[in-house]
């Protein structure tokens, strides 16, 4: 019995380069590199945590943090822009999202965006990142903070161009757009709303009130 002949090998087709991939409308994954630090990581969950607990009845704003911001719908992935550490979006869905894609959002941008401050990253927060949010995004309120050195800044557009926003005798900056205050607390950046009270996370409200509870002697445990 005579063998099979031999079938020729076809050339795999070329892959295309990710580079030239055009992302077309529509539900994209966000595609951010990991953030500085467990420092960096700790202060994201932790502004995103307490403005979701103070608005948890809001149903009209998106946050988010270390998620790609798509805002052409031919944009190649930039080598010098990355999403935002954190940013909000009033006016929005409060939904789950892969990332934020203008073009599907309204022409929605960033209200409000905070940079932390790492050595990699200080440069291009402080010059590029800043000039795309005031020319592109046109976002409102500009922030960065340094979780390692506490550097904090922040601005507010003004006729299409960015003013150093002045801090209250608390060192406090405050937003506009979130019509609350920006400031350092025990090292970390924190909201305040307008007069001047920390805005707390669910964990520390919890442990206040078992604390009043002790004081009264109940015990937690038991409520």
């Amino acid at each position: 019995m005579s063998g099979s002949p031999a079938k020729t090998l076809q050339p795999a087709p070329e892959q295309a380069h990710p580079r030239d991939i055009i992302f077309p409308p529509g539900d994209l994954y966000s595609d951010e590199p990991p953030l500085e630090s467990s420092l960096h990581l700790q202060q994201m969950i932790l502004l995103l945590s307490c403005l979701d607990w103070l608005w948890k009845d809001r149903t009209d704003y998106f946050s988010a943090g270390n998620l790609t911001i798509y805002y052409s719908p031919d944009q190649r992935k930039s080598e010098d822009f990355r999403g935002p550490d954190f940013f909000v979006v009033l006016g929005a869905e409060k939904r789950s999202r892969k990332s934020w894609v203008v073009w599907e959002e309204g022409g929605k941008y960033p209200n409000v965006i905070v940079e932390l401050l790492s050595d990699s990253t200080a440069d291009t927060d402080r010059t590029l990142k800043k000039e795309i949010y005031q020319d592109t995004f046109r976002t409102p309120d500009y922030f960065w903070f340094s979780p390692d050195t506490l550097e904090f800044q922040g601005f507010h557009l003004v006729d299409g161009a960015y003013q150093d926003l002045l801090p209250n005798e608390q060192g406090y900056l405050w937003s506009q757009q979130l019509q609350l205050f920006l400031g350092i607390h025990e090292g970390q950046l924190r909201f305040f709303t307008p007069a001047g009270q920390l805005i707390e996370t669910p964990e520390e409200r919890n442990e206040k009130l078992a604390a009043k509870l002790r004081e009264l002697g109940v015990d937690p445990d038991t409520v």
